[in-house]
């Protein structure tokens, strides 16, 4: 198993597919975050790619969101902002990508990895996909990723998550607008995602685009706000408390 990582990517009749790996529960440095970034850019203007499927490798985590020893490492505001525009520019790109985006979420999501399943236009999850923004435990908020959750399943509930840091599980996400769909095992999630990207590789690529822009409509300050908001992000992860329990936590695995 690659210790740093890794994205993998294919194309195959139509259907352009993601795949990342971390042993640390699927979790996103920088360099990881990058690719993945790169990748859905480049599938936006290739035109043998119609749609796009975002996985990870395992049968546990989807995602535990921003790795951890590459926040116990930030040493300035500086850092700290460029460290959270990573997940900015990934959730942008998916925004404004004009392909249908499909998140296949077979385990937990946390944090950074929640706001990849909430950007996705379309979600489809396992019941062992639970669900949770533990951001202000950690001594910051879930800043960056609250517009796209928010946008997902509304104020209320994003509110409720943020402050109770809870988890909640893959029936509960169903039921707030999260997730599309949620099945019982990976076999049968699989095979629902795949039906869906054959049956959207074969739509007009220009009626996708434009329905991509009615859908995020209302999202075009996306670039400066999220932009703001790493920067609230940068200047909180600097703080003791951040770095203490960063610190518990890992004491602890």
């Amino acid at each position: 198993m690659d210790k740093n990582g890794k994205v993998t990517t294919s194309i195959i009749n139509g259907i352009a597919t993601i795949n990342f790996m971390h042993p640390k529960s699927n979790s996103l440095p920088a360099k990881m975050l990058k690719e993945i970034t790169e990748v859905i850019n480049k599938f936006a203007e290739d035109k043998h790619a119609h749609v796009i499927i975002i996985r990870s490798e395992g049968e546990k985590a989807f995602c535990a969101g921003a790795s951890f020893d590459e926040l116990l490492e930030i040493k300035d505001f500086k850092g700290g902002k460029e460290f959270f525009m990573g997940f900015v520019r990934l959730i942008n790109a998916m925004r404004k990508c004009p392909k249908f985006i499909i998140a296949r979420v077979q385990g937990k999501a946390v944090g950074g990895g929640l706001g990849i399943a909430a950007a996705a236009d379309y979600t489809i999850a396992s019941s062992e996909a639970s669900v949770k923004l533990s951001e202000l435990l950690l001594g910051i908020g879930p800043f960056v990723v609250g517009p796209a959750i928010e946008r997902k399943i509304g104020k209320t509930a994003f509110i409720t998550m943020s402050i109770d840091a809870e988890w909640h599980d893959s029936f509960w996400a169903k039921q707030s607008g999260l997730y599309t769909k949620v099945f019982a095992n990976n076999h049968d999630l699989d095979e629902a995602v795949s039906a869906l990207a054959k049956k959207i590789a074969s739509c007009n690529l220009e009626a996708i685009s434009q329905m991509k822009k009615v859908f995020w409509e209302g999202t075009e300050n996306w670039d400066q706000l999220l932009e703001q908001r790493a920067e609230i992000s940068g200047k909180l992860i600097l703080s003791d408390f951040t770095k203490n329990y960063i610190k518990a936590f890992k004491s602890k695995l």
